[in-house]
């Protein structure tokens, strides 16, 4: 449990796990070392990718021991993760049944010398896979993958150390190919992040992490327009934001140079619940609000923020594993590559070789067998699918990369709502300096009216809550004046549909997920014009605080689909919105329990609101009480109590009765600064025999890793698995 003074929250799905893949690009090639007739600019060069497909845990792949990952291997880490070694065969396949574009994942770091020197046996095989594309005038990404000295924990503060070594890599690699035309494309790291943060996947803004990745892009960029070679000026480069997610906060941190010839890199597994979490029992269904809106809204974001300014996106990862939903899959796909076509978005499947995987269902991305060139009977209706939406001529390419135009009222004809300037920083929202100050509106001025924001920096969102601060509810732009720095709020269409009595609206404010200068705010006229509007599924409900004595834990009851993760916060006003965070995943009875302590709260609170912010369509607050510390639970940490056929997941708020812990490095039970298996075997001691081999409170913290609650032999079970490179750490 974290409590925060904020004025808002930011919620957003995860956007992915620890999977790797970009997209490439595809036409008709010539020869690898011969020029074509024509340089293509970017968007010709994405156009022309069309479909792509990856070479997945093949050229990735790490060799390992019991203690960790190996510093030096030789060509056998081709095949470490159980994939085949790569073939020319394998590449006709794809050819023939329409990829245009290979992504071929490489890792580097176990074919140095201590020079940094690259291998030349390494070298020379990665040349041979990367030929077998170029010879069928497919586009080939090459970049740079699984490299442990780039995903590290301190990545925030490790550009001094990085830096050399990435720029040295990248000289080999870059005049090893100098000679290949535009079908071969660099992407300069994979899924840089700082991992065993507890924000190595998601943060709810813009990190620390997102300034270094831009510096290093920027010299990589630097590095490659600066070297010989006919291709070096007009060779396609993709760089990826804070571990390439989807997500706005992280799009809009990067810095994207002044350069004709580059591309954003972006991974979507998404929705993450639909594509790959285990954790969600029913995968059989994807149309409908379940699951295609938050779609929607993702690839919405990726187009507005980069497409609609003219800067070509590659999804290089993409993809959903096999859960037995051959159906939902293809419901899924026909959305996915339907939107992305018309966006002129090419994308990349990722293909990890894999089946069937009990222990991990997430993880079955296999589609084509790589020994016999068969495409795998549960999984050829998905790539079928994607083949009829890139070879129907009635859904154009790029048709709907930009959005409509709008004819705004000038702003000096509206109402100016707040005239003084003032910048507002994400990273001070605990004194409230991530949003202007709320002032008050009423409906009535609203009615009928759209909201003009002018600005410079990361683009606002605009907030409204009623006149405690309480409900809470944010609306993004509808229509953006890049040239001007305006961003437009079609109030009258959008605060309907998230608000259900509009007379109770009484502040209106606007919030940053970086650092945004607000020049002006003025309410104008709305345009004759129908939008389709993104809806808050925030869930919210009143609780009386009234009666609740000293000592009390107020006790959160939800029921939803079993096995479904969600989070939110109880929050008041306290001279501004404040608010205590939860998190949890409901048992297999669909009920999870969350007990919050009362001293948490102002003694003399009379009222809060609770609110689910992640999965609110699969989850229902159904009663909520207040009871003495021990009645609801007997336990003081996270804990699941399970009857003969049910499974009640119980969260408190706090551990031991202070402050709860938070994770420092997931995973390290051992509390020796990373996860490894040695934590694996501390925790089953731990399990055995807890006298003599006791965790500490922050070890039980970073323990708990498998997503259900509690440290038990299933952690231990999860941390090997990662270890063997066959489950991915949490978010």
């Amino acid at each position: 449990m974290l409590k925060s003074k904020l004025i808002s929250r930011a919620v957003s799905t995860v956007a992915s796990l620890a999977m790797v893949f970009t997209s490439i690009p595809s036409i008709t090639v010539m020869d690898n070392a011969v020029a074509a007739d024509k340089t293509m600019t970017a968007f010709e060069i994405t156009k022309n990718m069309k479909v792509g497909w990856n070479l997945g845990n093949t050229l990735d792949a790490k060799a390992s021991n019991k203690q960790g990952d190996l510093e030096s291997a030789g060509l056998e880490t081709e095949t470490a993760w159980g994939c085949p070694k790569a073939t020319q065969e394998l590449f006709d396949a794809l050819k023939a049944k329409g990829f245009n574009t290979v992504r071929v994942p490489t890792t580097w770091f176990q074919h140095l010398d201590a020079d940094n020197n690259i291998d030349p046996e390494w070298m020379a095989r990665v040349k041979e896979v990367v030929d077998y594309g170029i010879k069928n005038d497919m586009y080939i990404i090459l970049n740079v993958h699984h490299e442990n000295w780039i995903n590290r924990s301190d990545f925030a503060s490790a550009y001094n150390e990085m830096q050399p070594k990435l720029m040295k890599i990248w000289t080999q690699i870059a005049t090893e190919f100098k000679d290949y035309d535009q079908h071969l494309i660099f992407e300069c790291m994979n899924e840089p992040r700082a991992v065993g943060t507890e924000h190595e996947w998601w943060a709810s803004a813009a990190v620390p992490e997102c300034d270094v990745i831009n510096d290093l892009e920027h010299d990589f960029v630097d590095l490659i327009r600066g070297m010989d070679g006919p291709y070096a000026k007009t060779r396609l480069l993709m760089l990826p934001g804070y571990c390439a997610s989807a997500e706005t906060q992280f799009l809009e941190a990067i810095d994207v140079p002044d350069d004709d010839f580059v591309a954003v890199s972006v991974h979507a597994y998404s929705p993450y619940d639909f594509t790959m979490n285990a954790a969600v029992e029913d995968h059989s269904v994807f149309t409908g609000t379940k699951y295609s809106q938050q779609l929607s809204d993702i690839l919405a974001g990726i187009r507005q923020t980069f497409i609609e300014k003219d800067i070509p996106v590659v999804i290089g990862e993409m993809g959903t594993s096999n859960f037995g939903n051959t159906e939902a899959r293809v419901d899924w796909t026909t959305q996915y590559f339907t939107t992305t076509k018309k966006y002129g978005i090419p994308c990349c499947l990722w293909d990890n070789n894999t089946v069937e995987n009990p222990k991990d269902p997430g993880e079955c991305h296999g589609y084509i067998n790589r020994s016999t060139y068969e495409w795998y009977e549960g999984s050829a209706p998905v790539i079928n699918k994607m083949m009829e939406i890139m070879s129907d001529d009635t859904i154009v390419w790029g048709s709907e990369g930009k959005a409509p135009e709008y004819k705004h009222q000038d702003l000096s004809e509206g109402t100016v709502f707040r005239d003084e300037a003032i910048e507002i920083d994400a990273s001070k929202s605990k004194t409230y300096e991530n949003t202007t100050p709320g002032q008050e509106i009423t409906w009535a001025e609203l009615e009928g009216k759209e909201v003009a924001i002018k600005y410079t920096g990361t683009t606002p969102v605009l907030a409204f809550s009623d006149a405690e601060y309480g409900n809470w509810t944010e609306l993004k732009p509808y229509s953006i004046d890049e040239e001007n720095g305006i961003a437009y709020y079609l109030v009258s269409q959008q605060l309907p549909a998230a608000w259900s009595d509009l007379s109770t609206v009484n502040h209106m404010q606007a919030r940053t997920d970086k650092v945004t200068n607000i020049e002006k705010m003025v309410i104008l006229d709305a345009p004759e014009v129908e939008i389709e509007v993104e809806v808050d599924k925030t869930k919210k409900y009143k609780i009386d605080f009234a009666n609740a004595q000293a000592d009390d834990n107020l006790v959160l009851t939800f029921e939803g689909e079993p096995g479904t993760l969600t989070n939110g916060c109880v929050g008041y006003n306290a001279d501004g919105w404040e608010q205590v965070e939860w998190a949890g995943t409901t048992g297999t009875d669909g009920k999870l329990v969350i007990e919050i302590k009362r001293s948490l709260f102002p003694a003399d609170l009379k009222s809060a609101e609770c609110q689910i912010w992640y999965n609110p369509e699969l989850v229902d607050m159904v009663e909520y009480n207040f009871a003495a510390e021990g009645v609801a639970t007997q336990t003081t940490t996270e804990t699941t109590a399970t009857t003969s056929d049910t499974e009640t997941t119980t969260t408190t708020a706090e551990i031991t009765g202070s402050t709860p812990i938070s994770v420092t490095v997931i995973g390290d039970a051992n509390l020796d600064g990373k996860c490894t298996v040695s934590d694996a075997v501390a925790i089953l001691q731990h399990i055995a025999n807890r006298d003599k081999y006791e965790l500490k409170p922050q070890g039980l913290a970073n323990a708990d890793v498998d997503g259900e609650a509690g440290v038990t032999a299933n952690d231990a079970l999860f941390i090997q698995k990662v270890d063997a490179h066959a489950a991915s750490l949490p978010a």
